[in-house]
């Protein structure tokens, strides 16, 4: 098998006898045009999202880690074609998103949602709660009149901890952790299978952090979620996620369950990120691996291997060839030449 059939297998489809995946993404990429000159001409695309491949199962979550402008963002809001990708196959259930019509993509968007990054600027200050949660209720008529809009919102308001009296008040009303509550019940409202979290807690303070996380992990398991995490909190992510995918120049270097993940780590990258992360307990440090310079630009990405300009490891190969995708058992893959 050559390297770049093996890259573009980023990951193993589920075994058959785990849970069927809900989401399957299969060589997924989103460039972006580059335009320059009098007549707009394209000179080069940004490579955000670079053959990227993942899948969720039913009830689970992905986290989904990397620095920032790795392209994690644009993988979620891509898997919902809140952006249109440029190649590659989205499954959700069984129906391709990339392909889906305007009335099919209508009934798929009941069914996938997004929670935003930033609680201040994800709700419009002139709508009021009832109509910021309940406006995917009248959307897709789920509702006849404003009293059943106002009682519908109650009840998701209740669900996310806040007081069903808040429905007529507005987003300036409330704190960053009470918007993003907010922000969850919206997302909630139409009784979703699977959440996208955008960097869901990332501009919270952490005690509020902590608070949202369990938020999110009791509504998981009393509603059945999915929930693909997309986080640079290497300790947010370890608490919430059942698996960890890692992101590096718009290509996922490395999937593992998060309990292999952060015991053994294969990649470079993913032994420096865990490297960063504070440990309480002292004896327990591990080295801390510092990489030289800064990203690549993902208008220009390095041949080869994506990592190599930054790599503490880096050997000739690995500026020329593009690394195969490796098994170290238990659903536990990544893409280096180390062990060659």
């Amino acid at each position: 098998m050559t390297a770049s059939t093996d890259h573009a297998m980023a990951e193993k489809a589920p075994a058959s006898g785990d849970s069927p995946a809900l989401l399957s993404v299969k060589g997924l990429k989103k460039y972006f045009p580059v335009r320059k000159g009098l007549f707009s001409r394209v000179v080069g695309h940004v490579k955000a999202v670079d053959d990227v491949s993942f899948h969720v199962l039913e009830g689970e979550t992905l986290g989904l880690v990397g620095e920032s402008g790795c392209g994690k963002t644009t993988a979620g809001r891509s898997a919902l074609r809140l952006i249109k990708p440029t190649a590659g196959e989205v499954l959700f259930d069984g129906v391709d998103v990339r392909k889906a019509g305007v009335k099919e993509l209508r009934q798929l968007r009941q069914h996938m949602q997004i929670i935003f990054q930033d609680p201040y600027a994800s709700l419009n200050p002139r709508m009021s709660v009832a109509e910021i949660v309940g406006e995917g209720l009248k959307v897709h008529g789920l509702v006849s009149s404003r009293v059943e809009l106002e009682a519908k919102v109650g009840q998701f308001l209740e669900r996310v901890r806040l007081d069903p009296s808040f429905v007529n008040r507005y987003p300036h009303e409330f704190s960053g952790g009470q918007r993003q509550r907010i922000g969850i019940a919206r997302a909630l409202s139409l009784s979703p299978r699977f959440i996208v979290c955008d960097e869901a807690v990332s501009a919270l303070d952490v005690s509020i952090q902590a608070q949202v996380i369990n938020l999110l992990m009791d509504l998981r398991d009393e509603m059945g979620l999915s929930y693909l995490f997309i986080a640079h909190d290497l300790s947010v992510v370890r608490h919430i996620a059942d698996r960890v995918a890692v992101m590096y120049l718009g290509k996922i270097v490395e999937t593992a369950k998060t309990g292999s993940l952060f015991r053994s780590p294969k990649h470079p990258y993913t032994q420096a990120l865990l490297s960063a992360v504070p440990r309480a307990d002292p004896t327990r440090r591990s080295e801390r691996v510092v990489l030289q310079g800064d990203v690549p630009s993902p208008l220009n990405p390095p041949s080869g291997c994506a990592f190599h300009t930054r790599c503490p490891a880096v050997m000739d190969r690995c500026k020329s060839e593009s690394p195969p995708l490796r098994d170290a058992g238990d659903g536990h893959t990544y893409s280096c030449h180390l062990d060659d």
